[in-house]
């Protein structure tokens, strides 16, 4: 399976530029998160009201990549989504009090998507993926076979918003809050391979560490979940 990055962008709670990311990328390490908001001024406050973090988050890395594309197809993958909302849900259904119909209908796993689509006026094809440690590998799947169909390029964004503090025995996996946004277009710059092999998990979310890769130039990344490993291989700069 072979693509081309053209565009990424990238946003954590104090990183935002490109090199912001090259200097975590040097020395990674967890952030803290004080709770600070990705700038999407470029939106109307109405519209910026309802999105929540984790939407904020998306907008702000991908919007920029979408810039010039009336159409442009989308896949968005979050393995634990709009967590915070659902807990505020599961809280008023416990204290019995009314549940808001907003609230639920932007909690669930598309809402995301639909608020793009919305914004943008968009109408293309859309998917949310909820992946497990390997999401980022089968949202460029479900990505590339947009390209296979025929589509110039294709905008893949993958988040993870930090997780309410009744999650934190459970939920290992974001040591953050962090989005990352991939225009990818038809080429041979990456490709991409699967095997099945056994491998010690990685030290970082996936998408943070395609970050790295990124921003130092390497040309080879594995990524092993379970019993499968992924090789993304790209040709020397």
């Amino acid at each position: 399976m072979q693509f081309r990055i053209d565009q990424w962008r990238a946003w954590a709670p104090g990183l935002d530029s490109t090199d912001d990311w090259l200097a975590w990328s040097k020395a990674p390490e967890r952030l803290h998160d004080s709770g600070e908001q990705p700038d999407v001024s470029f939106l109307p406050a109405m519209q910026r009201r309802r999105l929540s973090r984790l939407a904020r988050m998306v907008f702000q890395v991908a919007w920029p990549l979408a810039e010039g594309h009336t159409a442009l197809p989308l896949v968005f993958a979050s393995r634990h989504g709009e967590t915070p909302r659902n807990l505020a849900i599961l809280k008023d259904l416990a204290a019995k009090e009314p549940l808001s119909p907003t609230q639920f209908s932007l909690s669930v796993h598309n809402a995301i998507i639909g608020q793009w689509s919305i914004m943008r006026g968009d109408t293309s094809e859309m998917t949310a993926l909820a992946g497990a440690e390997d999401g980022l590998e089968m949202a460029m799947l479900e990505a590339l076979t947009f390209l296979a169909d025929g589509a110039p390029a294709v905008l893949l964004v993958i988040g993870e918003e930090a997780q309410p503090e009744p999650y934190a025995p459970f939920i290992d996996d974001v040591p953050f809050p962090y989005a990352l946004a991939l225009l990818l277009t038809p080429g041979d710059d990456w490709s991409l391979q699967l095997q099945t092999a056994a491998g010690e998990r990685s030290p970082w979310p996936h998408p943070l560490s395609l970050i790295q890769s990124l921003c130092t130039q390497s040309t080879s990344l594995q990524h092993t979940w379970k019993e499968r490993q992924w090789t993304w291989s790209r040709k020397s700069l």
